[in-house]
């Protein structure tokens, strides 16, 4: 069975409505996460960075803590866009309010093009394309997500609760029936960045354990995009169910399997 899936144009007004809510209920990512990228990427003083689909800045105070000397964050969603210019007050960050494919930047004019769970909004095809042209020689591009699941391990709270989205819409990182979430399908992804002239590393794939109790369910479900796309009414219903189900099938405390999915390559 095909599961409908959201409008990829959605992803740039998605995550918008309540900023502070999505900042403070989104994991942020694994210290491994960090060191990779200073391995395999040059992540590091001195560089220039453009980060595609920035969001509230969750890996962007991360990469801006590695000292660069511009970080080019680009978000199309202005609610977004201006959480970020307020939250992040540094000379070296540019925020760019417009979508990937409509802001104007020089060729060859960074060291590194990120970007964290957002990459599965784009056409990757000709997303992958510009960024190489983007990149400066020996440059590089990372791409990575907080994968909500993990395909080798049970997974009750996701089981009880699969019910309640029957019918609903998915995201574009989201898996179907047959097929595993965008991010963990490494080769589709690989095959993509490889196809667009880049030399992969072998993808990374960091398993972790996130725990709520009822009250950050509630918080983080409000920031999925297919949930954030019912009418308002609806997704109060269905995020009340998410906590009921907490209290009363997980005495209050869920685990959730989480994948931090990693992407490293350079130009060929």
């Amino acid at each position: 069975m095909t599961v409908p899936t959201l409008d990829r144009g959605f992803g740039r007004v998605a995550f918008g409505a309540d900023p502070s809510n999505y900042h403070a209920a989104r994991p942020r990512y694994p210290e491994e996460t960090w060191q990779l990228l200073r391995e395999r990427s040059d992540l590091g003083p001195g560089i220039d960075i453009l980060e595609i689909g920035a969001g509230t800045g969750l890996a962007t105070a991360e990469l801006l803590a590695h000292k660069p000397r511009l970080l080019a964050a680009v978000e199309p969603d202005m609610r977004l866009a201006e959480f970020l210019r307020t939250s992040i007050a540094v000379d070296c960050l540019q925020v760019l309010a417009l979508p990937f494919e409509d802001v104007n930047l020089e060729p060859a004019s960074f060291d590194l093009v990120a970007s964290a769970t957002a990459f599965h909004w784009l056409d990757a095809a000709p997303a992958l394309k510009r960024i190489h042209g983007l990149l400066r020689p020996g440059g590089a591009v990372a791409l990575w997500w907080n994968v909500f699941g993990d395909e080798s391990r049970p997974d009750p709270f996701h089981d009880a609760t699969r019910h309640l989205f029957v019918g609903h819409r998915a995201s574009l990182s989201a898996g179907g029936p047959d097929s595993s979430p965008y991010a963990l399908d490494g080769d589709a992804r690989i095959r993509e960045i490889t196809d667009a002239g880049f030399i992969p590393d072998p993808p990374e794939f960091i398993r972790w354990t996130l725990r709520l109790d009822a009250s950050g369910v509630r918080s983080l479900y409000a920031t999925y995009s297919n949930v954030s796309a019912l009418a308002p009414t609806e997704r109060a219903h269905l995020l009340d169910a998410l906590a009921e189900i907490v209290k009363g099938q997980f005495a209050g405390r869920v685990d959730r399997n989480m994948t931090t999915a990693i992407y490293t390559a350079r130009p060929a």
